[in-house]
């Protein structure tokens, strides 16, 4: 496990440096092509930032946009013991607990680092879990925050928005360039459609399934570090079980925050599967299974 938590912290510089030199070796060359080298710095900046943004505020995004509901010991003593209990366990810090309600049964972890993490679960999940399921799927969120996922998944989502959000900025401007008849506006709009084209691949192809591959296996690792704390994979195998048998779309699902959740909050098309977060729960189930005879 500690390995897995130093390839995480790896796994983060290098999607910093990747997306660094990408954006940098784009920006560097639209300078150029456009005789405003300087354009270069303020592109690096804005990415640079944003992604510092959604690093420092991750947690508060995610309560945001699930309309989660923070809790303390006397609003629901099951859910605050079972996510105590675990934290003594590991010798973790508390996370602030939410809950959201929603009868979709799901979870989801967030934050930078284990001193900044939230955990929450859905109220359709509470009513659905024994003890042991739920303790089994808090266990797993809370590796997820022992194991610093929560940091890669969120420096590589604020990176891919970022280059989003310049590939439709600079589309927009190609657009409206093209309706000038000034042959140096003309030229410059091709310079941007180009790089708008480039800034798009990345930002939905190359990024996304770079980022599903990643979680993907943090799920699966999750899954194993969950049933090495609790000495019980049967209990969070049980509560897959359940998830994918009463599993259905969170009424406030987004798909941006969709690789925090146990279990996908949205229900993805065939085409979309490609780009998925989540590892199928036979296999995550068959996985567990395994592990659990071994103890």
């Amino acid at each position: 496990m500690y390995s897995a938590i130093a390839a995480n912290k790896r796994n983060t510089v290098f999607i910093i440096v990747f997306f660094v030199l990408v954006i940098g070796g784009l920006s560097t060359w639209a300078g150029y092509v456009t005789g405003y080298g300087s354009s270069a710095f303020y592109i690096i900046g804005f990415v640079a930032l944003y992604a510092l943004i959604q690093y420092f505020m991750a947690g508060s995004f995610a309560v945001a946009a699930s309309g989660a509901v923070e809790i303390t010991k006397q609003d629901n003593p099951r859910l605050w013991r079972v996510v105590e209990n675990l934290a003594i366990t590991e010798g973790m810090p508390m996370p602030n607990v939410y809950i959201i309600k929603d009868e979709a049964p799901n979870a989801f972890a967030s934050g930078r680092d284990p001193k900044h993490a939230v955990v929450a679960a859905t109220t359709g999940l509470l009513a659905i879990m024994d003890d042991k399921e739920l303790e089994g799927v808090m266990a797993h969120e809370m590796s997820h925050v022992k194991n610093y996922d929560i940091r890669v998944s969120t420096i590589v989502f604020g990176l891919v928005s970022a280059v989003g959000i310049l590939a439709d900025f600079f589309l927009r401007m190609a657009f409206y360039s093209t309706n000038s008849r000034s042959r140096d506006n003309g030229q410059l709009a091709l310079v941007m459609m180009a790089f708008g084209v480039v800034a798009w691949i990345v930002a939905a192809l190359i990024g996304p399934i770079v980022s599903a591959a990643v979680s993907r296996q943090r799920e699966y690792l999750a899954d194993a570090s969950g049933a090495e704390i609790t000495r019980f994979p049967d209990g969070l195998a049980s509560a897959l079980g359940k998830l994918k048998e009463y599993g259905k779309p969170m009424r406030r699902a987004s798909s941006s925050m969709a690789h925090m959740y146990i279990s996908d909050p949205i229900k993805p098309s065939l085409a979309e599967r490609l780009f998925s977060t989540h590892p199928p729960l036979d296999k995550r189930i068959e996985r567990l299974s395994e592990i659990g005879a071994k103890f």
